[in-house]
C-alpha cells in the first residue's frame, strides 16, 4: 500500500500521448511529484508543462540510459514509490520473412527494458522498503496471434518477469502487477475507430490510468498481482 503523509514520487517510463498521458494527468492530480522518460524528452515539453513533471532522456533497453535515469530521480525529486514500465515495439510479418534485428528489437524495448526498469526500481525501492512496480502488457502477453511472433514473444517475456518479481518481491513490501490491456487503447480527441465499432469498443485511456492507481492504493493483504482490462465489446 502507498505511503501516507508525504509525496509520493512516481516514474512512467516509455511515455507518450495515449495511456501513460492519462497516468501523467491522474498522478499529477494526486499531488505525487512526477517523472516522465522517452527517448526522446523533448517531445514529452507539452506533457511535463501541463502536470508539473520533471522530463528525462532514457532508451529503455539500456543498462547505462536506466541506470542514469534512476539516478537522477532519485537526485531530482525521491526513489520513486511508484514505476510504470510502457515501453514496446512491434514488428509484424510472416514468421519466415521477419528481419532479425528487428526481433532483436522488439524482445530488447518490450522484455529486457522492462528488467532493467524493474531491477533498478527493486534495488531502491527495497532499501526504502516499499514501492509500486507496474508494467503495461496487451492480449499478446497471453496469446500469440499470427504474423505477430515478435509482439507474442516479448509481451509473454514481461508477463513471466513480472510473474517471478512479484513472487519474489511482494514479501518484501514490493507491489508488482501486470496489467493485460486486451483490446484497443482509443487516442486523444476524436477517434474514428470509435465511429466504426461502436460506443465503448475502445479501452478509455482514462479508465485504465484509474486502476492503475487502484492497484498501487491496494491494501497489502489484499494485493493483485494481474489485472485484465477489456472493452465490453471485446471477443475473448
Amino acid at each position: 500500500m502507498a505511503k501516507t503523509g508525504t509525496a509520493e514520487t512516481a516514474l512512467i517510463i516509455g511515455v507518450g500521448d495515449g495511456l501513460s498521458a492519462a497516468l501523467a494527468r491522474l498522478f499529477a492530480r494526486q499531488g505525487m511529484r512526477l517523472a516522465l522518460a522517452a527517448r526522446r524528452a523533448e517531445k514529452l515539453a507539452a506533457l511535463a508543462a501541463e502536470t508539473g513533471a520533471r522530463a528525462y532522456p532514457c532508451d529503455a533497453a539500456k543498462p547505462g540510459d536506466v541506470g542514469a535515469l534512476f539516478a537522477a530521480v532519485a537526485s531530482d525529486l525521491a526513489a520513486p514509490d511508484l514505476v510504470v514500465y510502457n515501453p514496446s515495439y512491434r514488428t509484424r510479418g510472416p514468421l519466415v520473412e521477419l528481419d532479425p534485428a528487428e526481433v532483436e528489437k522488439a524482445l530488447m524495448i518490450t522484455c529486457y527494458g522492462g528488467f532493467l526498469a524493474g531491477q533498478a526500481a527493486a534495488r531502491q525501492m527495497l532499501a526504502r522498503g516499499s514501492g509500486s512496480i507496474l508494467f503495461t502488457g496487451a492480449s499478446a502477453s497471453v496469446k500469440g496471434y499470427a504474423n505477430s511472433a515478435p509482439f507474442a514473444m516479448g509481451k509473454f517475456g514481461l508477463r513471466g518477469l513480472a510473474q517471478s518479481m512479484a513472487r519474489e518481491l511482494a514479501p518484501k513490501n514490493i507491489h508488482v502487477a501486470h496489467f493485460v490491456i486486451d483490446g484497443g487503447i482509443g487516442r486523444p480527441g476524436s477517434d474514428p475507430r470509435a465511429a466504426e465499432r461502436g460506443e465503448d469498443s475502445l479501452l478509455a485511456p482514462e479508465a485504465i490510468a484509474e486502476t492503475y492507481l487502484h492497484i498501487h492504493r491496494q491494501h497489502r493483504s489484499a494485493w493483485t498481482w494481474e489485472v485484465e482490462l477489456r472493452p465490453w465489446l471485446e471477443r475473448f
